[in-house]
């Protein structure tokens, strides 16, 4: 289905009460809002989270409320959206918050964590397990209110010049890696670095970076890893389900009408559902492509994946020792985890064991 007509018939319920088409058109005021985003435009699908956000939201309410996105670097690079929203610099931002879990670790639970939950549970935990709640409550401390607004699903493991035959091939590996993700590949004994998209394949193609990741084969084709790395690895062990957030600046929000509120709410769950679904239909073309134009595809070694999880544990108890916010939120998530992985390991695991075709 295309971008417009999807917004068209999702907004449509929205649109259809009293509130809104020509009865809100004469009643309220415009609103004009603009929204930073990480992603460059060639990402149609990550990037297109932000635009079908602004779509939702303009058709909702009749064009009473308009929301431009802008490409990273067009008004903030691609790792400064949260202090742009922040500082009110603009009013929205969209990106993955576990780029900033440099002012503090407890960003990373609104995007993935290691070795954590999949699309539908980290769904399932944000909306009916607590954690939108327990993240607002933290986000209210840097001015910003957030919503999830996209997810890729479990990535790909990344591009590398040579193979990873067990953890001694990652000692010195230099690799664009970000969020805990690359906390845990560092200390695996990998150099990590933390780049935003548009910098990455120049960083790949001139040696400056071994190896990086991203989020899978449609994006990673249109970027254009496999013609400067060869190897191409499963699974993301550290993205299982990266998240993608709408930030709105806290005093902006309050400005707004309740039901202003309530429609940019509804059209970040609306991008929520269609991103992952969108990956889901192009991804295996791409993953088709890419074989065909020589990538390898290999499978991480088990003493790799082994050890990522050890250290990844010990890395978030020794987080939670020392930072009483990221422990509160650490365990409500580590308790949803461990009961959601015993419900899918006995109906979705079980099914796709015995169902789909091995690699």
């Amino acid at each position: 289905m295309k971008r417009r007509e999807f917004i068209k018939k999702a907004a449509a319920g929205v649109a259809a009460s009293t509130v809104f088409g020509p009865v809100y058109a004469q009643t309220r005021r415009r609103f004009r809002l603009r929204m930073a985003t990480s992603w460059p435009k060639s990402l149609d699908t990550i990037y297109g989270g932000a635009q079908d956000v602004a779509d939702f939201v303009k058709a909702a309410t009749d064009g009473m409320v308009e929301i431009r996105p802008f490409a990273a670097n067009e008004i903030v690079g691609a790792l400064q959206v949260l202090d742009a929203v922040q500082q009110g610099t603009v009013d929205l931002g969209h990106t993955a918050s576990y780029y900033y879990i440099g002012k503090s670790p407890t960003f990373a639970f609104d995007t993935t964590l290691p070795f954590g939950l999949t699309v539908r549970q980290q769904n399932a935990w944000w909306y009916f397990g607590g954690g939108g709640e327990l993240m607002n409550k933290f986000y209210a401390d840097f001015g910003v209110i957030g919503f999830p607004a996209g997810n890729t699903g479990v990535q790909m493991g990344g591009w590398f010049r040579r193979e990873i035959n067990d953890l001694e091939d990652l000692k010195g590996l230099k690799m664009r890696i970000p969020g805990l993700g690359g906390k845990v590949m560092s200390r695996l004994g990998v150099d990590v670095q933390v780049l935003g998209a548009p910098e990455i394949f120049p960083a790949l193609e001139r040696g400056v970076i071994d190896a990086t990741e991203w989020v899978g084969p449609y994006d990673d084709e249109k970027l254009g890893f496999h013609k400067v790395a060869q190897f191409y690895y499963y699974p993301g062990w550290w993205e299982p389900a990266p998240q993608l957030n709408l930030y709105v600046n806290l005093k902006t929000w309050e400005s707004l009408p309740k039901d202003v509120q309530e429609t940019i709410k509804s059209a970040a769950a609306a991008a929520n559902v269609r991103m992952m679904a969108k990956y889901d239909a192009q991804n295996p073309a791409a993953l088709k492509r890419l074989l065909a134009q020589g990538t390898k595809l290999r499978k991480y070694p088990n003493d790799v994946l082994r050890e990522a999880e050890k250290q990844a544990f010990e890395l978030y108890e020794e987080m939670a020792s020392q930072d009483k916010t990221f422990r509160e939120i650490f365990e409500s998530w580590k308790k949803f985890r461990e009961e959601n992985y015993r419900w899918h390991a006995t109906a979705e695991l079980s099914y796709a064991q015995f169902a789909f075709p091995k690699v």
